[in-house]
């Protein structure tokens, strides 16, 4: 039974609406993978904030279609496409898919689309070996805290430095 144009109507604004709060979008080559494939792909994408979408390049052609942040994904769509659109952590999420990919050897990444320009696999790659929001964030606590302790550490030595000096004047003068 196929789709009818008011089924058609509402994944098209399902996809605009996800494409709206997404980053980036990659396109993989998903022929060959099973549901229960599909389904671990995505159970490991979902910490990272992205959803795996398969659905038809022409309806994904659609959504795109005028909007100058994704229209340049045109170029990426052919074949059997699964879409990749990552919300947050674009770093964790290519790597979960690179784990993914790795483990099944089953699917290719076709690219990807980040402001308005379309990415190849070198591309993404370089992304993710940038470090997570998680592993920036604990760098930037990490120097703060640092940067507190040796502000601490400095307005204690003020007060220890002149009572030294006072008993050492004390002493010399009861000496």
């Amino acid at each position: 039974m196929g789709r009818t144009l008011v089924d058609k109507q509402e994944i098209v604004a399902e996809l605009k609406d996800v494409l709206s709060q997404s980053q980036l979008a990659m396109v993989i080559e998903y022929q060959g993978l099973s549901v229960a494939e599909i389904t671990d792909l995505r159970r490991r994408l979902r910490p990272s904030g992205t959803i795996c979408k398969v659905t038809k390049n022409t309806l994904m052609g659609i959504a795109v279609d005028g909007d100058t942040k994704w229209q340049s994904m045109t170029a990426l769509l052919s074949g059997s496409s699964a879409f990749l659109l990552v919300k947050d952590d674009i770093s964790g999420a290519i790597k979960a898919y690179q784990d993914f990919q790795k483990v099944t050897k089953k699917t290719e990444l076709r690219g990807g689309v980040m402001d308005g320009r379309v990415l190849k696999e070198t591309d993404i790659k370089a992304i993710a070996d940038l470090p997570s929001r998680e592993q920036l964030i604990a760098q930037v606590a990490g120097a703060l805290n640092a940067l507190a302790t040796k502000i601490a550490v400095g307005i204690k030595e003020v007060p220890a430095s002149v009572a030294r000096g006072i008993q050492a004047v004390s002493e010399k003068d009861a000496a």
